[in-house]
């Protein structure tokens, strides 16, 4: 049975409760953080499962009385990493090309279509071998993490403000410098699709924007079929939907791929830090010429989560960022 945590706020305090179902969850004894109960268990050699077992109280809390907080958190927002890969799922290579129909090279084919083949032929390697290398991007820092139900913020220089429905790894960093997976949670990786379909050397522009977390940490293994729905809803009607599939049956990529391909970089194994790491998607309501406005709700979930992930689109205020001499 998989064990599924949220981070709260309920009577006035903080704390990590174990989700019993969809509307209740068990108080943790204290534990303050999804990031000091993981870090307590690696200092004392035991699982999250064992440090979980042995903080359970017995007493639940009802989610409607709550709020709820993204699944991790950093003491120091600027040690949490958000960055994620692209490419990685049966179809995406198709929704990419949607948005960037340019003149295939003399292979010809497109470089998201190269990538993407080359996933498929390589992208999951046997145990212990190292396979082909995905794309990789960095959206920021602990700072730019949103809970659900709080605005997604798109830029007053944003082109657009588009969902991204997917799966996130959530990593900390042990003291010896090993990546320590805590489990994995529903994500809404926001992005600006018409600046990345302007130009592809501009992906990392579209990246750098806020990102949704669902509120449910899942540990223990991903199931390799996940199944869910992506909507955005307008008022009472919902706008637009569609399924997606992920987990690794729907992958070009093994989860195990991804992360060796993350990690092998010395600078993302420093202790104490966490990563959030996603794992990509195949469908977007942009491929589909949907363009949400604001106070459109993005509402994501998944047959593998009990809890959904909803967000509403707001834009930014314009702000001139000049730097001046000291």
């Amino acid at each position: 049975m998989s064990l599924r945590l949220v981070q709260i706020e309920s009577g006035g305090e903080r704390c990590v409760a174990a989700l019993a179902d969809a509307e209740r969850a068990e108080r943790l004894a204290d534990t303050s953080s999804v990031y000091a109960l993981a870090a307590a268990a690696m200092a004392d050699g035991v699982s999250l499962a064992q440090a979980v077992e042995r903080a359970r109280t017995g007493r639940h809390v009802e989610l409607a009385r709550a709020r709820l907080l993204p699944p991790i958190d950093h003491p120091d927002p600027a040690h949490l990493y958000l960055t994620g890969t692209g490419l990685t799922h049966l179809g995406s290579a198709e929704s990419r090309d949607k948005m960037h129909a340019l003149a295939a090279a003399e292979s010809g084919q497109t470089d998201s279509m190269r990538i993407f083949r080359e996933g498929l032929e390589g992208g999951k390697p046997a145990a212990g071998a190292v396979g082909a290398q995905p794309e990789w991007f960095y959206k920021g820092d602990g700072s730019s993490v949103v809970p659900s139900g709080a605005p997604l913020v798109s830029p007053a220089f944003a082109l657009d403000g588009g969902e991204e429905p997917e799966i996130a790894g959530i990593y900390l960093i042990d003291p010896a410098g090993v990546p320590r997976r805590l489990g994995f949670c529903l994500a809404n990786e926001f992005s600006d699709h018409i600046t990345e379909r302007h130009n592809y050397l501009w992906l990392a522009h579209s990246k750098l924007r806020p990102v949704a977390l669902g509120p449910e940490l899942l540990s223990g293994a991903l199931p390799a079929d996940v199944r869910g729905m992506s909507r955005i809803r307008r008022g009472a009607r919902v706008l637009w939907e569609k399924p997606f599939l992920t987990g690794e049956a729907n992958m070009s990529h093994s989860i195990a791929n991804l992360e060796q391909h993350h990690f092998k970089y010395a600078n993302f194994r420093r202790p104490g830090d966490v990563h959030v790491h996603f794992f990509g998607t195949a469908t977007l309501s942009f491929s589909d010429r949907v363009r949400a406005e604001p106070g459109d709700v993005f509402d994501i979930s998944a047959d593998a989560f009990l809890l959904p992930l909803r967000n509403p689109l707001a834009h930014g205020g314009a702000r001139a960022v000049v730097p001046e001499p000291l």
